[in-house]
């Protein structure tokens, strides 16, 4: 039986952001062309079912992939195959039992569910997503196994084959019912069922991976510990981790709650309304969502890379590593979250043809978004980053007086008539800075060597404002040039974005903002980094 390779960290880094590429292109492809589908209304409805999913999702599995690829990295460092067999055999137990908890809750208690977001037209949409917590369960387990021992490539496929079948069973499903005459529920009940079988398709296909590479990998002649022993162990480190991820999506759902309630019982709007308007905010959270979907390309491979060195108290590898992934995330989301909010109102225009009004009323909503979502970048790699430092309560705290701002600040200003929904972005870019701060200073804590926050911040963000100048100037000249019809306009905005892009590159080589070293770690580095004469 032929062995899995283990990457090194830029390694699996590079593996799961090529597949994150892929498939963000199949979400794209998924999300944008729903969204003209279903419209406002049909895609608050949709976030009701996938909020609750993704709460009782978090609770079952946001923790404990990383604990177990901890524990299985570390049984890994000092060849303890025995070991690892058990700790994968009694996450899986712990993964099977939450993930038959959450299934049981979303399809016994589904009226109730829709019932307490407000919106009782998610009925459908949330009964469709129920199986789909106990699917999850199982397949992170897989996942957690394959990363602890730092093989991102099962993970890889799974996230592609996942995306892919989403979008080609739920999107022409969803298509088929609204043409159908089929009420807008019922539609966004439709996707829910390719979110369904995406999961179950990745999960068969973890299972069927582990069960061709398990051979030589689990059998051993070490003495493992009791089950007890590392199920006490997975749940100390899982758990923290849980409550910090599991609160957030609790204050998102508790977001949305209020929001709708304070829609419907301070403004006096009707259910279809507040979803309306609800639906504007979640309009512009796909893109919200965009930049940060990169970092768990790099948490996966983090977490076991900088485990095994802190066991070998090897510090200058760990400062490498962390110090690689900052430069990384700063150069990647600052530039892009600059770019949304720059260039939010022609963006919107360009993925939402059908709901112009929609995408005109979601540019305020984009526009504070896009400078949050520079600081969720952050936090998931600094929380990252203290989790695998073994700091697993750190991120909790932080994240509670975050999410207390985020709820404090949405119930005052959405109640406000002269505010309404446009307090809901303000909430979230409250609250993600909040947490970034706060996580920024805990790291610099931790760490032997302090990190160089300047050093590593300033360069792109110079850059990036530089390519906001040029991408807003750009495109407002070319909009002048160029008139006419979506077509023309599109063309409009696909050039400033171009444009931008160039002005970016040319600036990262200009500010030397990448180093040779970093550059070592990619694939053929070494020889880009003598083209670009970097020292």
């Amino acid at each position: 039986m032929s062995r899995e390779k283990k990457q090194s960290f830029m390694g699996g880094v590079t593996i799961m952001a090529v597949s994150t590429v892929f498939v963000k292109i199949c979400g794209a492809l998924y999300k944008i062309p729903l969204n003209n589908i279903l419209g406002d209304e049909g895609v608050a409805h949709f976030m009701s079912a996938y909020n609750i999913y993704a709460l009782l999702l978090t609770v079952s599995t946001a923790g404990l992939p990383l604990a177990l690829s901890k524990l299985i990295s570390e049984a890994n460092a000092t060849n303890r195959r025995t070991q690892m067999r058990r700790c994968f055999h009694t996450a899986m137990v712990i993964f099977v039992a939450l993930g038959v908890a959450g299934s049981a809750v979303m399809l016994l208690f589904t009226r109730q569910l829709a019932a307490a977001m407000k919106n009782p037209l998610a009925y459908w949409p949330i009964k469709c997503l129920g199986v789909s917590v106990v699917c999850v369960s199982i397949m992170c387990a897989y996942r957690g196994f394959a990363q602890g021992r730092q093989n991102m490539v099962p993970t890889a496929t799974s996230q592609f084959i996942e995306a892919f079948t989403k979008m080609a069973v739920g999107l022409p499903l969803a298509w088929y019912l609204i043409r159908s005459g089929r009420p807008l529920e019922i539609g966004a009940a439709g996707a829910i069922v390719g979110v369904s079988a995406g999961i179950v398709l990745a999960m068969l296909y973890m299972w069927r991976n582990y069960r061709k590479n398990r051979g030589p990998i689990l059998w051993g002649t070490d003495v493992p510990q009791s089950y007890g022993t590392i199920a006490r162990r997975l749940l100390a480190l899982g758990i923290p981790i849980t409550i910090g991820q599991a609160g957030m999506s609790l204050f998102n759902t508790l977001d949305q709650a209020i929001i709708m309630g304070q829609l419907q019982n301070v403004l006096g709007l009707s259910t279809q309304e507040s979803a309306s308007l609800y639906g504007q905010y979640t309009f512009s959270s796909t893109l919200f969502n965009l930049p940060s979907s990169f970092l768990p390309a790099v948490a996966v491979s983090l977490v076991p890379a900088v485990t095994v060195a802190v066991n070998r108290r090897d510090h200058r590898d760990v400062n490498r590593v962390v110090t690689t992934s900052f430069r990384l995330i700063s150069m990647l989301a600052i530039p892009a979250g600059v770019g949304l909010s720059v260039l939010a109102q022609p963006i919107l225009l360009l993925l939402y043809p059908a709901r112009r009004e929609t995408a005109i009323a979601a540019t305020y909503h984009l526009q504070l978004l896009g400078v949050a979502s520079i600081f969720v970048c952050v936090m998931l790699l600094t929380n990252s980053i203290m989790q695998a430092h073994g700091k697993v309560s750190w991120p909790i705290y932080t994240m509670l007086a975050g999410g207390a701002v985020k709820v404090t600040v949405n119930y005052i200003l959405v109640g406000n008539p002269a505010v309404n929904i446009k307090g809901a972005p303000i909430g979230t870019l409250a609250c993600y800075s909040l947490v970034a701060f706060l996580n920024l200073i805990l790291v610099s804590c931790l760490l032997e060597k302090k990190p160089n926050y300047i050093a590593i911040f300033v360069k792109p963000l110079l850059a990036s404002a530089a390519m906001g100048g040029a991408a807003w100037a750009s495109h407002g000249l070319l909009s002048r040039v160029i008139t006419g019809g979506y077509v023309k306009q599109s063309l409009c905005t696909l050039l400033a974005v171009g444009i931008a892009v160039v002005v970016y590159l040319i600036l990262v080589i200009a500010l030397r903002m990448i180093t040779r070293e970093d550059l070592k770690m990619v694939p053929h580095g070494e020889k880009l980094a003598r083209l670009l004469h970097l020292s």
